[in-house]
């Protein structure tokens, strides 16, 4: 059976739900959604069960969400109001740092190198701390085997902090299989991450 997907990250409610309704009423039996908050996540329940669609969720990496509905034989045929899946305006996403090179500085690539991992390793070390951090380019080597920063970045993601790595530049490095902490994204994400911050702060 085809399976509908809707990447719904970065969507305010209650663009998800409404996204989902336009799937089923175009025929879709199964849907996939993909969001990234609890109200959204619990918004789209709400709705697949009152269409009478089976459905169930699974938690990603870096708080995102993934719902399957099935189309029931016999949809419910409710009424729809967008404002009973309305959510509230969620806060700014607080500090961000960006990541996108492989060198602090500029003069020697040696030096640059050991600049930036004692940057991320001083990062817990003052207040506040960011809610996400973003490696893109040259960048994401700082979240594969041989980075001197790892201990501290692990520690950084223990603490609640979301350490995002470029899925492209992975792979154009050839270092995807050598990640060691963090999750793999994408632009989207990483845009939205950058849109959404209150302040973001790149070291380069």
């Amino acid at each position: 059976m085809e399976v509908v997907t809707l990447d719904c990250r970065g969507l305010a409610c209650p663009q998800p739900v409404i996204q989902t309704k336009d799937a089923l009423e175009q025929g879709a039996m199964r849907i996939e959604v993909i969001v990234d908050n609890e109200a959204s996540k619990d918004n789209i329940t709400r709705f697949a069960r009152s269409r009478s669609c089976a459905i169930e969720w699974h938690a990603l990496e870096g708080g995102s969400f993934q719902l399957i509905l099935q189309a029931g034989e016999t949809p419910a045929a409710h009424p729809f109001d967008p404002a009973d899946y309305a959510c509230p305006v969620s806060p700014g996403s607080g500090l961000v740092y960006v990541i996108s090179s492989d060198s602090m500085g500029r003069g020697s690539d040696e030096l640059g190198w050991a600049l930036l991992q004692t940057y991320l390793r001083t990062i817990a070390e003052v207040e506040p701390l960011p809610t996400k951090i973003l490696f893109y380019n040259g960048g994401v080597k700082l979240v594969t085997e041989g980075s001197g920063a790892l201990d501290a970045l692990q520690q950084l993601q223990a603490s609640g902090v979301e350490i995002l790595a470029c899925g492209t530049c992975l792979d154009f490095f050839q270092l995807k299989s050598a990640i060691q902490v963090g999750h793999i994204s994408n632009m989207h994400e990483i845009m939205t991450a950058m849109s959404e911050a209150d302040k973001v702060v790149s070291p380069l």
